[in-house]
């Protein structure tokens, strides 16, 4: 299956889906406000968060599809969709 597509089947395994992101979203969020407290710095966090998710997208996807992925990054983070203020909103 390539990167950011899904069988439209049905609804439930997407809800299931969304509630897994949910969960994964609170653990790191943990996981980052520890690191934070024990001193580590929020650019050093999100460089290491950055290599992790790459290599983990490498390594189910394969290299090709983790490059295409990656190639509509630079238009989403321009349009806002990485912003926390936007979210806040």
């Amino acid at each position: 299956m390539a990167i950011g597509t899904r069988s439209r089947a049905t609804a439930a395994p997407r809800a299931a889906h969304a509630e897994e992101r949910r969960a994964a979203l609170g653990y790191l969020a943990e996981a980052w406000a520890e690191a934070r407290l024990d001193g580590i710095d929020g650019d050093c966090l999100a460089q290491a968060c950055l290599f992790t998710a790459l290599a983990e997208l490498v390594t189910t996807y394969g290299e090709d599809a983790a490059a295409r992925y990656t190639e509509g990054l630079a238009a989403r983070i321009r349009n806002g969709e990485f912003s926390l203020s936007r979210m806040q909103q």
